[in-house]
């Protein structure tokens, strides 16, 4: 019997990563970070992390969720 997974018909592992810790280059070691919505894009929306002990801005990160956006497109 053939393994499907190592014939193209695959599926993904994960659909998508969520960060709960990022290097913080002011603080200097991994430190919990939070999501920030920044933008609603037509091809997604763009999210902030944000270092939860200084602010700073630690990584960024686009998905695909192209829901919202049709909600606020006009008719």
């Amino acid at each position: 019997m053939r393994d499907e997974r190592s014939h193209g018909a695959r599926r993904p592992d994960y659909d998508e990563f969520e960060a709960s810790e990022l290097f913080c280059p002011k603080c200097r070691q991994a430190q919990p970070v939070r999501r920030r919505l920044l933008l609603v894009l037509p091809s997604g929306n763009k999210y902030d992390y944000l270092c939860t002990r200084c602010g700073s801005s630690v990584g960024e990160k686009v998905d695909d969720d192209t829901d919202a956006f049709s909600v606020l497109r006009p008719k």
